[in-house]
């Protein structure tokens, strides 16, 4: 469970957060709809600890998130898939590489093969088969976008946070 309590962020004279009041259970999808600049991404990324709040705080299954340290906090990222408005393709990598990136990285130990196949998997979902060894600059913004959205899935997290993304999807 996700729980945000009276969160309230500026930058500088800017307010962006007004004290927002969320909950979201376990299990539930919730689309957060608004115009340009008034807080969406904001708001995600108090979710991942990447911003702290100004006041009011954000929980992540009864754990206030502003409050962990740096270990704590790379652990609950480590739960979260992220789908960036910009897909946030490495141009020096393949499609594979790009998507494969964090299960390398996890340091869990799955063999080449194991990464191919979840990586083919997860292109499949996406209707991207046969595109590991493409370069992000080979693509479509659509397709970069449907990149990003299979690195989201690649660790089959608890929880997934995209922010804007349909743009470019509609084929």
């Amino acid at each position: 469970m996700i729980e945000i309590k009276n969160l309230h962020k500026s930058f500088g004279s800017t307010l962006v957060l007004r004290g927002i009041n969320l909950d979201i259970d376990t299990g539930e999808t919730l689309v957060i709809i608004g115009r340009s600049g008034c807080g969406k991404s904001v708001l995600i990324k108090h979710i991942v600890g990447l911003l702290s709040p100004d006041d009011g705080h954000v929980k992540v299954e009864g754990e206030i998130v502003d409050e962990m340290d740096t270990q704590s906090l790379f652990k609950l990222r480590k739960r979260f898939g992220f789908l960036f408005q910009g897909a946030a393709l490495f141009d020096s990598m393949t499609v594979e590489e790009n998507i494969a990136l964090s299960l390398i990285e996890s340091k869990k130990g799955f063999t080449e093969e194991e990464i191919e196949s979840k990586v083919a998997e997860k292109l499949e979902m996406v209707g991207l088969p046969g595109t590991q060894k493409s370069k992000p600059a080979e693509l479509s913004g659509g397709m970069k976008k449907r990149v990003g959205l299979a690195r989201a899935l690649i660790t089959d997290p608890d929880y997934i946070l995209y922010d804007e993304p349909t743009p470019g999807l509609i084929r």
